[in-house]
């Protein structure tokens, strides 16, 4: 076992009596199936999509103290200390949504986790354009969503790294941060574990209710979403880019940019995004 007076280890058997519900459970709050913590793997993405493979377990949570293959978006490396970080993947299935719409998914999963971090850590959290988790400026959190399976019924694993006690020597770029940098006033793993996972539970459950209308969920996407109002450079495939206002997110949950000199604007996603920065 990883040991760091100053790093503890998460408390699976805690964990899963908080979030964990049984055969005869009526909490709510109780959504997920399983959860496991494990002391080191790889990716705990890939760990759950290759369960998903073998139909194993919707609902499923799994948490690692280390990450040696974390990875983001355009396999971006995602690495931190031993129990610095929380490192937590979830797998969700979506009966009747269509597949246009997985990309909600972990739109949905960052204002689930600002959400939590506003209300428990008590940090100024905010969303960047798609999913990254930003205190003023800095990324604290990062959320990849990969598709397990499309039939019978889409499912997807979403994951979240997100930075507790990395110091400053320790962050892996310069324009990273973590909670205990930023002053947050709860930096317990066990504790933030417990508030993003409720906190996804209860907007998947108001999404899953709507029969997966996503208009209350991209009001409270915009309202989160820092990046809105704001003059961006979109870095596209092939060089190009694109340099305008983001005034909207649409439907679909891509980026609405109005480009310099132009009235018309612009739906990009994120798929054709390689980065998008602020100007």
């Amino acid at each position: 076992m990883w040991t760091d007076l100053n790093r503890p280890p998460l408390c699976a058997d805690n964990l899963r009596a908080a979030l964990v519900r049984g055969n005869e459970d009526s909490d709510q709050r109780k959504f997920w199936a399983r959860l496991d913590v494990v002391e080191e793997t790889g990716s705990t993405n890939a760990d759950l999509l290759a369960r998903a493979a073998r139909s194993e377990c919707d609902r499923h949570v799994l948490l690692a103290e280390f990450q040696g293959s974390g990875r983001g978006r355009h396999s971006r490396v995602w690495v931190s200390p031993p129990q610095a970080q929380i490192a937590v993947s979830a797998l969700l299935t979506m009966p009747g949504l269509s597949v246009g719409a997985m990309g909600w998914l972990p739109l949905l999963t960052g204002v689930a986790v600002v959400d939590a971090l506003r209300v428990v850590a008590k940090v100024p959290a905010e969303l960047k354009w798609p999913n990254d988790v930003l205190i003023d400026g800095r990324k604290v959190a990062g959320i990849l969503a990969e598709v397990a399976t499309t039939t019978p019924d889409p499912t997807v694993v979403v994951g979240i790294g997100l930075n507790v006690s990395l110091t400053r020597d320790e962050l892996p770029v310069e324009h990273a941060t973590s909670l205990v940098l930023e002053g947050a006033e709860v930096s317990d793993r066990d504790t933030l574990v417990r508030a993003v996972l409720r906190a996804i539970a209860e907007r998947w459950q108001q999404w899953h209710d709507s029969n997966w209308d996503v208009t209350d969920l991209a009001e409270a996407y915009r309202a989160r979403c820092g990046t809105l109002g704001r003059r961006v450079r979109a870095e596209l495939p092939g060089g190009r880019e694109l340099i305008g206002i983001a005034t909207d997110v649409d439907q679909e949950g891509r980026v609405v940019i109005t480009p310099d000199g132009q009235a018309d604007p612009m739906s990009v996603s994120a798929g054709d995004i390689t980065h998008l920065r602020p100007v």
